[in-house]
């Protein structure tokens, strides 16, 4: 799964810490998921989305190989 977290976190001047914050989780787990070596639960994921006041769709999405 790939995620658009990082650059909308830039266009919010959201660091991760305060992204966290936002979210109920740390720093490291935004860190994480940024980097692609974690996935968020399904709450987690929404309250990202939430937070964007955008679609999950939007933050997170599937390239072509898990898309089968």
């Amino acid at each position: 799964m790939e995620n658009r977290l990082k650059e909308l976190r830039a266009a919010r001047s959201l660091n991760q810490q305060q992204l966290g914050q936002l979210v109920g989780a740390s720093r490291q787990t935004i860190s994480l998921i940024e980097r692609g070596d974690y996935n968020p639960s399904i709450t987690l994921a929404l309250r990202i989305a939430q937070v964007f006041e955008t679609p999950v769709e939007e933050v997170f999405y599937l390239t072509g190989e898990e898309e089968q």
